[in-house]
């Protein structure tokens, strides 16, 4: 797929929440998980949701595009505050903007890059100027469950407008592919989604990423040599560097936008984390691939390039890697009472 009028990033932002929850807490309160890298992932305070986290988020990406208004607001998350009530309105309202075309997304955790792509249509068909796509999440995991040692918390917000002088990345082209393969779920009931773990792998994350990163080399005529950066959604440390590995790029493509062994599985905002990590040190010229993975199932990919404002635009700001880095560990005592692990 590619829009009409080209499209592109116009700025950008991350919030990543300060506490991080080493695996190794996971392991020793539930008496598992000892063969288990030691990672971390981080986990929003009391006061934290999706919608705080995607303010956070935004306010940084208007700032950075110098952006007053915004034709759409909409947000991808699996961890909204509200069953009936949008997440993307409170944000509207918290950005100042009212005449606005404002909706949430949903689609597991490739919600995020469903929004970048909803987003870079309604621009590059001319109906407005500016948009916005949001990607967060506050993972949800049954305490003790497979899930518990990556499920993190973080957002990343992206002003998407016509590729022009202000532009920091263009979106060449991008392509999607989904079935139906019930890897994950999690009913309107259940306070916590469930998994069958032997379809995780081959039949839904690899199946889906490969499928739809092939089929993006195949329509735009791509290969891994063309890209300076490859960032793959991200639900545990392992999954992303395989996926590279089989599609034939190498570690250094990859490894800035690694980030799920510093804060964990973001859900929705994991590949667009990533992508946030590789913007903070691309320069003018790179190519980055951009695949994400949502459960139930589906991969969006995307070929982008770095254009010359990009260094200017974001001198002076706080990096992705630099947030991460001041985080502070908590035990599990802590993580449950900041995220409610108590209730039933």
């Amino acid at each position: 797929m590619r829009t009409s009028v080209p499209t592109g990033i116009i700025g950008y932002g991350a919030y990543i929440p300060h506490y991080r929850l080493p695996s190794s807490e996971v392991a020793r309160v539930w008496k598992g998980g000892a063969e288990r890298p030691n990672t971390k992932k981080a986990v929003a305070y009391l006061d934290e949701d999706a919608i705080t986290m995607a303010v956070e988020a935004s306010r940084k990406a208007m700032l950075m595009a110098s952006a007053k208004s915004l034709g759409a607001i909409l947000v991808g998350t699996e961890s909204k505050p509200y069953a009936v009530k949008p997440s993307s309105t409170i944000l509207a309202q918290a950005l100042g903007q009212h005449t606005t075309l404002a909706a949430d997304l949903e689609f597991a955790c490739k919600a995020g890059t469903e929004a970048i792509q909803v987003v870079s249509g309604l621009v590059g068909s001319g109906m407005m100027d500016r948009g916005l796509a949001v990607a967060v999440d506050t993972a949800q995991s049954r305490p003790g469950d497979e899930l518990e040692y990556t499920a993190g918390s973080g957002a990343a917000s992206f002003v998407i407008g016509r590729k022009d002088e202000d532009c920091i990345l263009q979106i060449r082209g991008s392509t999607s592919y989904v079935t139906d393969t019930g890897d994950f779920w999690r009913r309107s009931t259940q306070m916590y989604p469930s998994h069958l773990s032997r379809f995780t792998g081959e039949p839904a994350y690899f199946h889906h990423v490969e499928t739809a990163t092939k089929q993006l080399f195949k329509e735009f005529d791509l290969k891994p040599a063309d890209f300076e950066y490859a960032v793959f959604h991200q639900p545990n440390p392992r999954f992303p560097v395989e996926a590279a590995r089989r599609l034939g790029f190498s570690s250094t493509q990859i490894e800035t936008g690694l980030l799920n062994p510093l804060i964990g599985n973001t859900y929705a905002a994991s590949s667009p984390l990533g992508l946030v990590a590789v913007l903070d040190e691309a320069k003018p010229g790179d190519r980055i691939l951009l695949v994400s993975f949502g459960s139930g199932a589906g991969s969006d990919a995307f070929d982008l390039e770095a254009l010359g404002p990009i260094a200017e635009k974001r001198t002076g700001i706080t990096t992705l890697k630099q947030m991460i880095a001041k985080g502070t560990n908590i035990d599990y005592s802590l993580y449950t009472k900041f995220r409610g692990k108590l209730q039933r």
